[in-house]
């Protein structure tokens, strides 16, 4: 039950404290699962990012759930999830209540503006630090990507099935080349 309890708070702590969605609250997932925590390995991470990025649903709610399920099977992931949902849900409940009666005050609007740089550094810091993971290789592919993505238009999902394609085929590659 204290484990349980201890997965649930971390991430109740985690979407407490995260502003601007998902990929904002990857940071402090890091920071919590991986340094303070030591529940899942750095290059595990990495992994466990890139599986959340690839299943339908908020990347911040899967890489939850997979921690808690990692780490205690389903009571692990009900309480991750739980964990993290539930700050966000009561703080747009309360907003409902009243927002439209704030919502034209100037203060208001200045802190979501306020707001908006540090949401860009939540999502960038994250990138820099499982970067630190990769090969050159990897950096240099993920770039021309982005780049493909950006400047092309072309659909993520897209790139994501080719990467998961070229993927498995490599790793069947490997495992026959051992093979005698």
């Amino acid at each position: 039950m204290k484990q349980w309890w201890e997965i649930f708070w971390s991430f109740f702590k985690i979407g407490l404290f995260t502003f601007g969605g998902g990929y904002a609250m990857i940071p402090l997932i890091e920071q919590e699962v991986i340094k303070k925590r030591r529940w899942i390995p750095d290059d595990e991470f990495l992994d466990l990012l890139t599986l959340a990025q690839s299943v339908p649903g908020p990347i911040a709610i899967n890489t939850a759930v997979f921690t808690g399920y990692k780490r205690l099977k389903m009571r692990g992931a009900i309480a991750a999830m739980l964990g993290a949902v539930l700050p966000s849900f009561i703080i747009i409940l309360a907003i409902a209540l009243f927002f439209a009666s704030i919502r034209q005050n100037h203060i208001v609007d200045a802190a979501f503006k306020g707001m908006r740089p540090a949401v860009v550094a939540l999502i960038i810091t994250p990138l820099i630090s499982l970067s630190r993971g990769m090969g050159k290789a990897a950096i240099i592919i993920a770039l021309l990507l982005a780049g493909l993505i950006w400047w092309l238009r072309l659909s993520p999902v897209l790139i994501l099935a080719v990467g998961a394609g070229v993927g498995i085929v490599w790793e069947l590659a490997i495992v026959k080349k051992r093979q005698p």
